[in-house]
């Protein structure tokens, strides 16, 4: 047993080293236009932001018609539409600080989820389950929709 093992606060999201997977940046040339969200819609609004990028025409309101917005894997099947999906899908409990540098230095495209500091577990009676937010990372800007 490894009794003086530690977790490494610095380790990297993204281990390229010996991997025959394809190297980036993929979205490079993206030209984000910011979008402001009416409601709670950060999930839609932020998909129609990325999916407009691509030359579409979209509403948030085409989005939430076909997603979930607790549910990622809806999110990169309405993207296939406009050419776009997730790629990769990391849960890191870290605080921003700790991996920010290492996401610009991509220069790519990331979407980065996060919820409040003390989130509910369950629903409460309007159906609302829990304070989540989605911002995008494009090459070294970001971009709130709220």
């Amino acid at each position: 047993m490894m009794s003086n093992w530690k977790p490494n606060p610095t380790a990297p999201l993204w281990y390229q080293e010996g991997s025959r997977e394809p190297t980036g940046p993929f979205f490079h040339g993206l030209e984000l236009q910011h979008t402001k969200q009416v409601g709670p819609s950060c999930v839609a609004t932020t998909l129609s932001m990325v999916a407009n990028a691509t030359g579409a025409s979209t509403t948030p309101e085409d989005f939430k018609a076909v997603t979930n917005s607790q549910a990622p894997h809806t999110w990169s099947e309405a993207l296939k539409e406009y050419g776009l999906q997730l790629a990769y899908c990391n849960n890191d409990v870290r605080r921003l600080d700790y991996f920010v540098d290492e996401l610009v230095a991509y220069d790519d495209l990331f979407f980065l989820c996060f919820y409040s500091e003390d989130p509910p577990s369950d629903p409460k009676p309007s159906g609302k389950l829990c304070t989540a937010h989605i911002i995008t990372l494009h090459r070294d800007t970001i971009y709130d929709t709220a």
